[in-house]
C-alpha cells in the first residue's frame, strides 16, 4: 500500500491565493512524489472574505480535499490541531495559505522524514516579511529558547512536516490554549532544519497583529512552562531583599545623624516600585489560574461549524463540535 502525505492548511482571508496554493502543491506532489498518495485538509478560521466559498468549491471538485469551517476565529494553532484530527497520512506537512511557502521544497522535506527524522522545519535563507513580523518572530524565538528549551540552532516556522506518531501525540493535548511549538518540542527532540527560500507574499498582508502575537506568546508562557512563576519568585525575593537592605541603611543613618530628613520621595518611589512589581507578579499568577480555570471547565480549542467533503466521498457534513472531534 502506498504511503500518504497529508497537507494541513489553516486558512484566513485567503480567497485570492488558496486555489493557486492547492494547484501548485498538487503539481509538485504528482511530478516529484509519484509514489505517494496525498490529501488536503483546509481549515477556515472564520474568514471575513469568501474563503469558505473557495474551500467548498475545491471540495466539490477534488475527492482528496476535506474542508473545515470554524464557528468563530480560534487562531492558527487551533486550526492546525483541528486539521491534525482529520488527517490519514503517514507524513503530515503544514503550509500557509498565502503562497509564500517554498512548495518546491516539499520533496526535500519528505526525503528527510523518510530518512527517520521525526520532524523537519524549513529554515528561510532570506525572510520576506515586514520589520514588525520579523521582530515578532525574533521574540517568539527567544521565548521558545528560554521557556520551552528549544535548541538555539533550531529555527521554527510555519512550513514544517512530521511523521504520523508525532501528530498523534500532539492531538492528545486537550487544553484550551494550544501552542504548536510547545507541543512539538515536548514530543520529540529528533528535529532538523532544511534550508528553503521564502517567497514574496502573493496578495494581502500578514494577519498577525500585535495583539495576536501577544496572545500567542502568552499561550507559550502559560501552557508549557512554569519558568515565569519561578522568575516571579526570584523577583519577589530580590525586591524583598532590596527593601530590607534599604530599611537597614535608613535606620543606621537616622541613628548616626538624627537630623537626616525622613525622605518622603524615596519612600514613595519604593512603594511604587514594590507595588508595581507585586501587581505584575499577581497578574502573571492570575493568568495561570484563569487559564487553569478555563481548562477545568473544558473551554474548547475550536468549534467546527461545518465539514465539507467531495460529493463522491461522504457528501457535505454538517457537524458541530469542539476540541477533539
Amino acid at each position: 500500500m502506498a504511503e500518504k502525505i497529508s497537507y494541513v492548511i489553516p486558512c484566513y482571508n485567503s480567497q485570492e491565493t488558496l486555489t493557486n496554493v492547492i494547484e501548485e502543491v498538487t503539481q509538485v506532489t504528482e511530478q516529484k512524489l509519484k509514489e505517494f498518495e496525498f490529501e488536503f485538509v483546509l481549515v477556515n478560521d472564520c474568514s471575513k472574505d469568501n474563503t469558505i466559498g473557495v474551500i467548498r468549491k475545491l471540495c466539490s471538485e477534488h475527492s482528496n480535499i476535506t474542508g473545515i469551517d470554524f464557528s468563530k476565529n480560534f487562531g492558527q494553532h487551533a486550526a492546525l490541531l483541528a486539521g491534525f484530527h482529520k488527517v490519514s497520512g503517514d507524513f503530515i506537512v503544514c503550509l500557509d495559505d498565502d503562497g509564500q511557502m517554498p512548495i518546491e521544497s516539499i520533496p526535500d522535506l519528505i526525503k528527510l522524514l523518510k530518512d527517520d527524522t521525526d520532524c523537519v522545519i524549513g529554515k528561510y535563507q532570506e525572510v520576506k516579511q515586514t520589520t514588525f513580523r520579523q521582530f515578532g518572530s525574533w521574540v517568539n524565538k527567544k521565548m521558545t529558547e528560554f521557556l520551552l528549551s528549544k535548541p538555539k540552532e533550531l529555527v521554527m516556522n510555519s512550513f514544517w512536516g512530521a511523521r504520523r506518531f508525532v501528530i498523534d501525540e500532539m492531538i492528545k493535548y486537550e487544553g484550551a490554549y494550544p501552542h504548536i511549538g510547545g507541543l512539538l518540542l515536548r514530543t520529540t527532540s529528533n528535529i532538523k532544519n532544511i534550508d528553503v527560500k521564502h517567497r514574496e507574499r502573493a496578495a494581502g498582508s500578514s494577519n498577525y497583529t500585535f495583539i495576536r502575537l501577544i496572545k500567542l506568546w502568552m499561550n507559550g508562557f502559560t501552557a508549557f512552562s512554569e519558568k515565569p512563576l519561578r522568575i516571579s519568585t526570584f523577583f519577589g525575593f530580590i525586591s524583598a531583599f532590596v527593601g530590607f537592605v534599604l530599611a537597614v541603611i535608613m535606620v543606621i543613618k537616622k541613628l548616626v545623624n538624627p537630623d537626616v530628613p525622613l525622605g518622603y520621595t524615596s519612600i514613595v518611589c519604593l512603594i511604587l516600585f514594590i507595588g508595581g512589581l507585586l501587581m505584575l507578579l499577581m497578574g502573571m499568577m492570575g493568568e495561570y489560574i484563569g487559564r487553569t480555570y478555563l481548562n477545568i471547565n473544558r473551554s474548547p480549542q475550536y468549534v467546527i461549524r461545518k465539514e465539507y467533503h467531495s460529493p463522491d466521498k461522504d457528501g457535505q457534513k454538517d457537524i458541530s463540535g469542539s476540541g477533539q472531534d
